[in-house]
C-alpha cells in the first residue's frame, strides 16, 4: 500500500522578506539558528522539496515540515524561537509596587525599621528573597542610615568663595593655614596583642575592657600650600590656649601675612578682638556655619585618627601626645598639600516616598 503525503507548503517571499532573508544568511554575528531559518525559507521559496531541504540544512524532515509551516503563518518573525510554555510568573509589577507602598506604612509593634522579613511576613504571599530582590533593584539599603548637616548660613556662598579662593589663589608672599582643635583625645590602656584559641588558632585584636588615663586637647594648624602642619598639646581648649597656638605660629612666620581659615567657634570669633588689633599682618577667615568640612585641617585629624589614634594602647596623657608628634613627624618629612575638592551638591527635590519611586 502507498503512503500518500500531504502536499508541500508553498512559500512566496515579498523582495522585502527576500532581502531581509538573506541578510540574516550573508551576516557573520545572527544566531545559527536563525540563519538556518532564513536557508530553510529561501530553498523553500525556490520549490525545493522538504526531504533536499532536510538534507541541505540538516535538519530532519518533520522538523523542515514544521519550520515550512510556521513560515507560511508567521512570516520572517518565525526566524525567532516561538514563547515557550512553563510556570507561570509569581510576581509581576504590582509586587513590586506593593513592596514599596509597604516601606511607606510604619513598622509592626517593637520594630524601629523595616527589614525584609518583617515586609515579606507584612505581605504575606511575598517572599523574602523577592522582597531583596527588588529592594536590590532600586538601589535600597534598609540598615544603611545617612547623615546630612545643611547650613543656614545666609551668607553661605560668599564664605564659602572666600575660603576655597584661599586654596586655588593664595595671597602672592602670604601663608595660608586651616587651623581647628580636636579636643578630648582620651588615653585608653587595653590589653592587646595575639590571642592563641584552644583549637590553635591565633587572632590578634584587643579586650573589651580599658582604663582611662585622662583626656588631651590638640591644637592643629595646616600649611595648605605645603601639607606641613604645626600642632599643640593643651589641657584645654579655651580663648587663652588657642591664643597661645596663634603667638607659636606667628614666631613660625615672623614677617609673614598669615590668612588664617578657622571655624565658627566662639574662643576664634570674639566680639572685640584686641589680639587682632595688635597683628594687623593675620587675617582670620571664618567658614560658613556647618561647613566645616571647608578646614582642610579636618582631613588631617581624619588621617591622624585612622593611623595614629585608633586602637592606641596609651598609659598615660603623654604616650598618646608621643604617638601625635611621631605621626606629625613622620608626616613632615614628606608633606604632600591635599588635592582638595568637593562635588557640587544640587538643591534637594520634594521629599519622595518609596512607593513614588516606581513613577
Amino acid at each position: 500500500m502507498r503512503i500518500m503525503r500531504r502536499a508541500e507548503t508553498i512559500i512566496k517571499l515579498t523582495d522585502t522578506q527576500r532581502a531581509e532573508l538573506e541578510e540574516v544568511v550573508r551576516t557573520r554575528t545572527a544566531p545559527q539558528r536563525e540563519v538556518q531559518r532564513a536557508r530553510l525559507a529561501l530553498l523553500a521559496a525556490e520549490g525545493m522539496a522538504n526531504t533536499a531541504i532536510a538534507r541541505e540544512v540538516g535538519l530532519s524532515r518533520s522538523m523542515v515540515v514544521q519550520r515550512r509551516q510556521r513560515f507560511a503563518r508567521e512570516g520572517l518573525a518565525a526566524l525567532r524561537d516561538a514563547p515557550r510554555s512553563g510556570k507561570p510568573r509569581r510576581y509581576d509589577q504590582t509586587t513590586q509596587q506593593r513592596i514599596l507602598a509597604q516601606l511607606d506604612a510604619p513598622p509592626p509593634t517593637g520594630a524601629a525599621s523595616w527589614s525584609g522579613p518583617l515586609l515579606a511576613k507584612a505581605l504575606g504571599d511575598v517572599s523574602v528573597d523577592q522582597v531583596w530582590r527588588v529592594l536590590r533593584s532600586r538601589g535600597i539599603q534598609l540598615q544603611r542610615r545617612r547623615s546630612w548637616c545643611v547650613s543656614t548660613d545666609p551668607e553661605f556662598a560668599q564664605k564659602a568663595a572666600d575660603v576655597v579662593a584661599l586654596y586655588l589663589d593664595p595671597p602672592e608672599n602670604a601663608v595660608v593655614l586651616s587651623v581647628d582643635e580636636k579636643p578630648t583625645i582620651q588615653a585608653l590602656e587595653r590589653a592587646q596583642g595575639w590571642l592563641r584559641l584552644p583549637n590553635g588558632t591565633a587572632l590578634r585584636g584587643f579586650s573589651h575592657e580599658y582604663k582611662r588615663h585622662g583626656t588631651t586637647t590638640l591644637f592643629a594648624a595646616l600649611e595648605t600650600a605645603t601639607g606641613l602642619a604645626h600642632i599643640g598639646h593643651y589641657r584645654r581648649r579655651r580663648r587663652r590656649e588657642f591664643l597661645d597656638f596663634m603667638n607659636r605660629l606667628l614666631a613660625q612666620y615672623p614677617d609673614r601675612e598669615l590668612h588664617v581659615i578657622l571655624d565658627n567657634l566662639s574662643t576664634h570669633k570674639p566680639k572685640h578682638d584686641r589680639w587682632l588689633a595688635r597683628h594687623p599682618q593675620v587675617h582670620f577667615h571664618y567658614t560658613p556655619t556647618h561647613a566645616s568640612w571647608l578646614n582642610q585641617v579636618e582631613v588631617w585629624f581624619s588621617i591622624l585618627g585612622r593611623r595614629a589614634l585608633r586602637g592606641l594602647n596609651a598609659t598615660s596623657i603623654a604616650d598618646v601626645c608621643q604617638a601625635i608628634d611621631a605621626f606629625t613627624a613622620a608626616r613632615n618629612a614628606n608633606p604632600t598639600p591635599f588635592e582638595w575638592t568637593k562635588a557640587v551638591v544640587r538643591p534637594s527635590s520634594p521629599k519622595l516616598t518609596f512607593s513614588q519611586l516606581r513613577r
